[in-house]
């Protein structure tokens, strides 16, 4: 099995500095309270972000990113944008990353006084925890392509647990991640309520017929940096592209299927259930993929 998420081990990660509200640790010393919003209750969000070529790929979107999820659960982070920021670049500079490095930013409601779901229990401010990481993406996934499977965990409505945030409450998309691999897949294809494709448990989907690019309204799925990347790639390119409301049998129906995300960027899927994808040089992800790169590298 191979992933979206694989990477080439590194051995400079067992001594990567972790930030921990203000201070970095050494990855063995780096802790946070039995008592925070993160452990206690899964209150809060997160965000990744890569490190490429002395630069970090798209840091505005994912720090806006970052603020609006914040808003949308009425976390007030006490550092600005431009703070933040500055904390992104030293964790970079003092971890001596280059390239090829991947950050996740953390930020919790705060500690709690007592074991309660309840904000007025939270005695600190926002616990901001930055871990950074030397990973390169393992060219395996991008050669072989990945196995979605459809699963019966699906993505709820905006007023049950808002699909569109970045929330440390992850428990839906890891029960479908769970389901997928037990079918033997690499990552769950997951429905919205409607019946209707959404997204992935963990990257979103893309599908190609004729030549023309589909994927989901985005009601259903995290807001995706780098899916709207690819949007904007396949306007900019005149290739069409649909972002619709679509059921399974189209996508059983399709010539191509792909997945996007921070880490890996674009991945082609090979089959999805019994659906098998040919994956060749000439397949449009590959054109897509290689547009990408060259975003990415300007």
């Amino acid at each position: 099995m191979v992933s979206s998420h694989d990477f080439i081990e590194d051995k400079r990660n067992l001594n990567i500095k972790i930030y921990v509200n203000g201070k970095f640790y050494k990855r063995k010393d780096a802790k946070i309270s039995v008592f925070d919003s993160s452990t206690m209750l899964g209150d809060g969000i997160w965000d990744s972000i890569r490190y490429h070529n002395n630069k970090f790929i798209f840091l505005k979107e994912h720090v806006d990113r970052l603020f609006k999820d914040a808003k949308l659960i009425d976390l007030k982070i006490h550092l600005n944008r431009k703070k933040i920021t500055e904390i992104l670049e030293k964790t970079v500079k003092i971890n001596n990353i280059k390239t090829d490095g991947h950050l996740r930013i953390i930020i919790s409601r705060g500690i709690k006084s007592t074991p309660y779901q309840s904000p007025k229990v939270t005695i600190s401010k926002p616990t901001i925890i930055i871990i950074p990481e030397f990973k390169k993406p393992d060219k395996r996934a991008y050669k072989k392509g990945l196995k979605l499977v459809t699963v019966n965990t699906i993505r709820g409505p905006e007023n049950v647990q808002n699909p569109q945030i970045n929330s440390l409450s992850k428990l839906n998309c890891i029960l479908a991640c769970i389901e997928a691999q037990k079918k033997g897949a690499d990552e769950a294809l997951m429905f919205d309520i409607n019946d209707n494709i959404a997204t992935n448990n963990s990257t979103h989907f893309f599908y190609i017929k004729n030549n023309c690019v589909f994927t989901s309204t985005g009601k259903y799925c995290v807001t995706g940096i780098t899916r709207q990347k690819i949007i904007d790639i396949c306007k900019a390119h005149k290739i069409k592209v649909f972002q619709k409301n679509f059921k399974l049998k189209d996508v059983l129906n399709a010539d191509e299927a792909f997945v996007t995300g921070t880490f890996a960027g674009i991945v082609p899927v090979n089959k999805i259930n019994n659906k098998k994808f040919k994956i060749n040089d000439n397949n449009l992800t590959y054109k897509l993929s290689n547009f990408y790169l060259d975003l990415i590298n300007k």
